[in-house]
């Protein structure tokens, strides 16, 4: 018996660890900060929340490089779990590398362990593992942006929806990494969400 769990456990390191070593390197591609300097542009990490991802790019003042930084950051996601799954051992190896590569893209090791928040990379690992699931977040993030005009609001809200809709649609390994994930978006957004509660949380189009 011992030694059936000592072979499964190698096994798990076998298959898994590279999974997610994989999905760590390909999350922590910094598209934002990439993607700036080859356009000459400024520094995210210097302006507005510090942070890498496509709403702290947009603040440079252009559109096209906070929708391809958001570009990236989602198919960067979207890559890790395809990839893993097709060469690292199915769905398990996925999930694996979905964990992965959450946690590369919010601590980078390139960066000081500093990134973004995890919205695009979140919406492309669902876009990856269960599509459907990602309309429905962003369906949910459209509805609530049209209704307060608040985007960490909504991608707060629909970070919490996305799990709930996993777990209604029986997809319970996935509505578990995703509560997760839901986790550690809203630790990342605790500035926001106090921003919200103190009424100083700034606005969609202000």
């Amino acid at each position: 018996m011992l030694h059936t769990v000592a072979n499964a456990d190698g096994f798990f390191a076998i298959s898994f660890v590279p999974a997610f070593v994989f999905g760590y390197a390909l999350g922590s591609i910094p598209f934002g900060l990439l993607l700036t300097r080859l356009a000459g542009g400024p520094d995210p990490r210097a302006i507005g929340s510090g942070n890498i991802g496509a709403t702290n790019v947009l603040r440079t003042g252009s559109k096209a490089l906070a929708a391809a930084t958001l570009a990236g950051d989602m198919l960067k996601g979207t890559a890790a779990v395809l990839l893993a799954q097709r060469f690292f051992g199915g769905q398990e190896a996925a999930l694996i590398a979905a964990l992965g590569a959450f946690l590369g893209h919010l601590f980078p090791v390139w960066l000081g362990f500093k990134g973004g928040k995890g919205v695009a990379t979140y919406i492309g690992l669902l876009l990856g593992l269960v599509w459907p699931a990602a309309l429905i977040f962003c369906a949910v993030w459209a509805a609530v942006a049209a209704a307060t005009r608040y985007s960490s609001l909504s991608a707060l809200i629909a970070s919490a929806a996305a799990p709930a809709f996993l777990l209604l649609i029986g997809r319970y390994p996935e509505s578990l990494l995703f509560l997760a994930l839901t986790v550690l978006l809203w630790l990342m957004h605790r500035q926001n969400i106090a921003r919200l509660i103190g009424g100083t949380e700034g606005k969609i189009g202000f």
